[in-house]
């Protein structure tokens, strides 16, 4: 069934329909895009270039990298038929599959988003960490369109469920209300979902994953604060549904390696138990009490913004320390894994060593640990 969206406004008890309209040209919407990215709701992304030529003569509408070196080729719809929006986008994948590092920055770097920056530098502005080793290990295809037919919804399901190829589709509607406008969105499949970007075209294989270290982005600021994580013992991420729902995949007895953005690395601890929202979780203290985390009086004033919203509320991972560092003391080299998601598991086998050394930590230690009863 073809995607169709629809908003309704609410006047003093009157409900009437906002009508659709169609954007003067798909053009305006690369615009809005390029503009906004965060719009297409993916995670953070930083912009190589647009309208980027390829060696077969087409022009990729937006190429995009995200936090993990993920190359995103971003193609607009326009009057092309299924066949066709379809079709060019396997053939931008296939070209794209095959540039390495120092090609992607050189179309960084000659394009109009670098304002005189390297890619390293620009990548380190938006992620807070240093530009991966390897770049483009894989990469997704996004078709972006304002009306998404059957047609297309049939074949990139087609495509991404029976040949594991990492397509999809998200379709923006217009709307004006009285001079007034507004764009909404809707995906083919959710993007959060591990099935929906599946990397299995990519031509290079990714390491092992151990089956117990896990990667966590922990985003210090006035949402969070550290200290209160050591003290408490937890972890935690949110603010959107993009940064809490990883969380999701921490079960316990699984390791944590806390990541400061552009500092470093800052301590190891094992889960005690799963992800759960603000307004349910609770610390134990000293003294044995539970209370509700926020009643602790944290040094996070707006940890209760969206708390009552399951998209935007924090979520808490109890966390059992096995050592710590304070902010100043974080541990960080060049070629670092780190990357924009608050939760990720920790394939980058170089990082992964020196942490061991570093925190004094063994690569073969047992995952097994009980659930601790800290939280609802």
């Amino acid at each position: 069934m073809p995607i169709e969206v629809g908003i309704w406004r609410i006047d003093n008890g009157e409900v009437r329909r906002v009508n659709a309209a169609s954007l003067e040209a798909e053009r305006r919407l690369e615009d809005v895009l390029v503009k906004e990215i965060s719009i297409l709701g993916v995670g953070p992304l930083l912009i190589l270039d647009r309208q980027v030529r390829t060696e077969f003569g087409g022009f990729i509408d937006i190429l995009a990298v995200d936090g993990e070196g993920v190359i995103h080729v971003i193609e607009l719809k326009k009057d092309q038929t299924p066949r066709e929006i379809v079709a060019q986008a396997l053939d931008y994948g296939s070209w794209v599959s095959n540039l390495g590092t120092e090609r992607i920055a050189e179309i960084f770097g000659n394009g109009r988003f670098a304002n005189g920056r390297s890619l390293q530098e620009a990548f380190t502005d938006q992620f807070g960490s240093d530009l991966p080793e390897t770049i483009n290990e894989s990469h997704q295809l996004i078709l972006v369109a304002t009306q998404l037919d059957a047609s297309t919804e049939r074949i990139v399901q087609y495509l991404l469920d029976d040949y594991g190829v990492p397509i999809n589709a998200v379709f923006f509607a217009y709307f004006n209300d009285a001079g007034a406008e507004y764009i909404a969105r809707s995906w083919l499949r959710d993007p959060t979902d591990a099935g929906a970007r599946s990397n299995t075209n990519t031509k290079r294989t990714r390491e092992r994953w151990n089956e117990h270290d896990f990667y966590i982005s922990f985003g210090d600021g006035p949402r969070r604060n550290r200290e209160d994580a050591r003290k408490y013992g937890f972890i935690s991420g949110g603010g959107d549904r993009w940064y809490s729902q990883s969380l999701q995949a921490l079960r316990p007895g699984h390791r944590v390696f806390v990541y400061l953005p552009q500092r470093g690395y800052v301590g190891v601890g094992t889960v005690r138990g799963p992800a759960t929202p603000a307004n349910d979780f609770k610390i134990k203290l000293e003294d044995g009490r539970e209370i509700p985390v926020l009643e602790v009086g944290l040094n996070a004033p707006e940890v209760a913004v969206g708390k009552d919203d399951p998209a935007l509320a924090e979520y808490f991972v109890p966390v059992e320390w096995v050592t710590t560092r304070p902010a100043s003391e974080a541990y960080r080299e060049p070629g670092f894994f780190a990357n924009q998601n608050t939760a990720a598991r920790f394939r980058h086998r170089a990082t992964l060593e020196k942490l061991y050394a570093h925190f004094g930590v063994s690569a073969a230690e047992s995952s097994e640990a009980p659930v601790a009863a800290s939280q609802t």
